[in-house]
């Protein structure tokens, strides 16, 4: 047996008896919970399959006309240099294959921006490094900023194993909370630098710029805990920038609503008859982000 076979019944040796590792060895796109999700994983197995389908095609006749025309078999090449008919074909089908993937992507694409008639509008602000949500017309806004046990793992030299850690770098001290079933419409918008939030089970993401308003919308069917993270390089800790988005069954949301808005007063109350308590400052680009925000409203 050569060295070549060698190695590579050792590899299918491997793979037939570490069936748990490549259990977990996910190379395709998650399905996510959300309505979107599924569609863009349907859009992208559709669209995956078309690709395998003309890349059979493609290379099969390439295969069969050098196997079939070689030259071992007296194959004697063509004398012509011009088909009409032949180029008319390959125009064709690959405008019409374009136009068949084009009108299942379009629509999607719709979809995705079509922020009407939400059921929740929340602004989702970025700063470096946490996020602050405010719930438009609730009374409730906070922010979201990763848990100490997983800051104080993460620096030089902490003497904390991060396996001990659960949900290491990606777990806060205050997750955006949202009812199941319900539509949430985002606003996004940014502090200081460009941020991205990103939760992978939605399927979207999208960037918050300083000055700007971005929209993204989701619709969670399943209640849970669905994590992710910063998306973009937005500086020194970027790495520290998780979000974590809570999905509540309607009337655990409404209770977590009402101790938020609850609290909220208390603050409101205490500021109001308090002088030494401090308002909240935010930079010249927060204010311009919360005008737009306005704005768009």
């Amino acid at each position: 047996m050569s060295k070549s076979m060698k190695y590579a019944a050792a590899v299918l040796a491997g793979c037939l008896t570490a069936p748990c590792a490549f259990a977990a060895w996910e190379l395709n796109m998650p399905l996510g919970v959300t309505e979107l999700s599924r569609e863009i994983h349907g859009l992208h197995m559709l669209i995956f399959w078309i690709c395998v389908l003309i890349a059979i095609a493609v290379f099969g006749m390439m295969i069969y006309s050098l196997v079939k025309f070689r030259h071992s078999q007296g194959a004697v090449a063509a004398n012509f240099d011009h088909s009409t008919k032949a180029e008319i074909v390959w125009t064709i089908i690959p405008i019409a294959i374009l136009v068949g993937m084009a009108v299942p992507a379009a629509e999607t694409l719709i979809k995705i921006e079509d922020t009407r008639n939400s059921d929740l509008t929340i602004k989702v602000t970025g700063y470096q490094w946490k996020w602050h949500y405010d719930y438009l017309d609730k009374n409730v806004a906070y922010f979201s900023t990763i848990t100490d046990d997983s800051n104080r793992a993460r620096q030089l030299d902490s003497g904390i194993d991060p396996k001990t850690i659960k949900n290491y770098l990606l777990e806060v001290d205050h997750p955006l909370v949202v009812p199941v079933g319900a539509k949430v419409r985002v606003l996004l918008t940014s502090g200081d630098v460009i941020h991205a939030w990103w939760v992978p089970a939605f399927g979207m993401k999208k960037d918050a710029i300083p000055g700007f308003v971005n929209e993204l919308w989701f619709r969670a069917d399943e209640p849970g805990v669905y994590r992710g993270q910063c998306a973009e390089l937005c500086g020194y800790d970027h790495a520290f920038m998780p979000v974590v988005v809570e999905v509540k069954p309607q009337a655990e949301y409404d209770a977590w609503l009402k101790e938020k808005q609850a609290g909220a007063g208390a603050i409101t109350t205490a500021q109001a008859t308090d002088k030494s308590v401090e308002t909240p400052v935010t930079n010249g680009a927060a204010s311009d982000a919360t005008a737009a925000v306005a704005k768009a409203e």
